[in-house]
């Protein structure tokens, strides 16, 4: 019992950072009905900023850390700029084509500028962890988990009780409507970006001193991320975020008791039984279409 609710502490904690990028994947999608496959290098790069401020440039942590998100936030309006806006008005294809590029652009801009040796990134505090009773509560862990639960509560309290967080649900609901309504998409759709940016930025940041900041990390990321969206339900906020938490236990155990080397993939395991029994997800909704 011991071990399991030590594995049950470190599986929530791997599915907190996946349920942050799956949120980014979730909240493109549903403002311009494209998947955004360039959402875990937004990880990578806020790592690799963080590595550039705090651990070659020496700047305190906090400084670090917020000139990091700051730069994920001018690159959310890049991207938008240079991937999604020009091809606003042609089908999902090409638009997702141009995501898959930006991944590959951005992953070898980092290559090129940092180097393949993977880089070491100190945690936030200088203390380990706490033990309470049979469990060592990892430091970093619990900030994970904590971050990942204000920003949820933060989520749902913007999007529910804020007229800019009804502006963007509806130009997520109907874009021609909301335009008609006067509500600026363009704008929305920016801020959309901007803010997922920022989302997986902070995942990346906060997983970079478990993991080493290198430049796979991303895509290992945005893979877990994609597969929670599924499992969750594509689209579902909710779903998001149970399906990152899930997948982060399955991993865990998997890795505890089948086979460390196999750990990733067991969530792809996860992926394609979900596919074959139930490809709408957990939360998702069955949705037939007339012959």
């Amino acid at each position: 019992m011991d071990l399991v609710l030590q594995l049950l502490f470190t599986g929530i904690g791997i599915g907190a950072v996946y349920a942050l990028v799956a949120l980014g994947f979730v909240l493109i999608f549903r403002a311009t009905n494209v998947v955004n496959f360039a959402q875990g290098e937004f990880s990578m790069v806020a790592a690799f900023l963080m590595v550039v401020f705090a651990v070659d440039l020496g700047w305190p942590y906090w400084a670090a850390f917020l000139v990091s998100l700051a730069g994920m936030a001018i690159l959310g309006v890049i991207f938008n700029l240079g991937v999604y806006y020009p091809l606003r008005h042609r089908t999902y294809l090409p638009v997702i084509i141009s995501t898959i590029g930006a991944s590959i652009l951005m992953a070898n801009l980092t290559l090129a500028l940092y180097g393949p040796q993977p880089q070491v990134l100190q945690g936030w505090f200088e203390t380990q962890g706490i033990q309470l009773g049979p469990v060592f509560l990892d430091s970093q862990y619990l900030l994970i988990i904590a971050t990942t639960c204000v920003l949820v509560a933060f989520q749902y309290w913007f999007f529910e009780h804020t007229m800019l967080g009804k502006k963007l649900q509806a130009t997520s609901q109907d874009k021609e409507m909301a335009s008609l309504l006067g509500i600026p998409v363009v704008g929305m759709i920016m801020l959309t970006f901007v803010y997922s940016a920022i989302l997986g930025g902070i995942a990346g940041i906060l997983v970079a001193p478990i993991l080493f900041v290198s430049i796979q990390m991303g895509s290992t990321i945005a893979l877990k991320a994609f597969a929670a969206t599924i499992i969750g339900g594509f689209g579902d906020v909710a779903g998001a975020i149970i399906g990152g938490l899930a997948l982060g236990i399955i991993e865990t155990f998997g890795a505890a008791y089948v086979s460390v080397p196999y750990k990733d993939g067991f969530a792809f395991l996860m992926l394609v039984l979900f596919l074959a029994f139930r490809p709408q997800g957990i939360f998702g909704e069955r949705v037939a279409e007339k012959a």
